[in-house]
């Protein structure tokens, strides 16, 4: 598998760049947002690894513009912030996955295995639901509008329509969902449950998410306002 790695510390670039190679990937390397974007723009990928903090363009300009250009290649933001806005406006911009320096090796390969591979696991068969449709080989969802979701909201979207009852709690999220991820909550489940209902608005679906933080949650008719 092929993937970018961007970021502006030489040293650690280099040792991520080995130890990702050592592992099997085919791994080009940017030290500036401007080469990251250029040898996105240029090569296909399986992944991409992004610094927000990145001279000439930061990750989120990086990936605002794949994303501006229809790539919809997996990205995993590296940042030395963690506070919520930092990642909300990571995920906001397309990215699918994040992680917070300082980080252990071993949990940055898990992220990129995780990553990569839900890339093959997709397939483009097609579920519907209502009056929406969701395409999870382009990360599609449309009602009267189309618009593009990130690897979580795919697989959020697809638990919620995929239940007999359209009725998920928490844990079975945190379980299928975020599996990856030791450091999801209920929190994190219900900043995607609010992505995906703008995204909801933003396609004019009739549908919406029923449910407070914390669960369960219902994909069902909008109520009238």
């Amino acid at each position: 598998m092929k993937l970018l790695f961007a970021e502006d510390t030489k040293d650690l670039n280099r040792v991520i760049t080995q130890m990702l190679t050592m592992q099997g990937y085919d791994v080009d390397s940017a030290l500036d947002g401007r080469q990251a974007l250029d040898l996105a723009l240029k090569n296909g990928y399986d992944g991409m690894i992004l610094d927000i903090m990145m001279p000439e363009l930061s990750g989120l300009e990086v990936l605002s513009e794949i994303r501006k250009r229809h790539i919809i290649t997996p990205v995993l933001l590296l940042t030395a912030k963690s506070e919520v806005d930092d990642r909300v406006a990571g995920l906001d911009a397309g990215a699918d996955d994040y992680l917070t320096k300082p980080f252990a090796m071993k949990e940055l390969l898990a992220r990129v295995r995780a990553l990569t591979r839900r890339t093959h696991e997709y397939s483009q068969d097609e579920m519907h639901f209502g009056d929406i449709r969701l395409n999870a080989g382009s990360l599609e969802l449309t009602a009267e509008n189309t618009v593009r979701l990130s690897m979580k909201e795919c697989e959020l979207m697809q638990a919620l329509i995929s239940d007999p009852d359209h009725v998920v709690d928490s844990a079975f999220l945190l379980d299928h969902v975020w599996h990856d991820d030791e450091n999801a909550d209920d929190s994190t489940i219900w900043l995607y449950i609010n992505f995906l209902r703008d995204k909801l608005r933003y396609i004019d679906s009739h549908l919406d998410i029923d449910g407070k933080e914390g669960g369960p949650f219902t994909l069902k008719e909008r109520r009238e306002e």
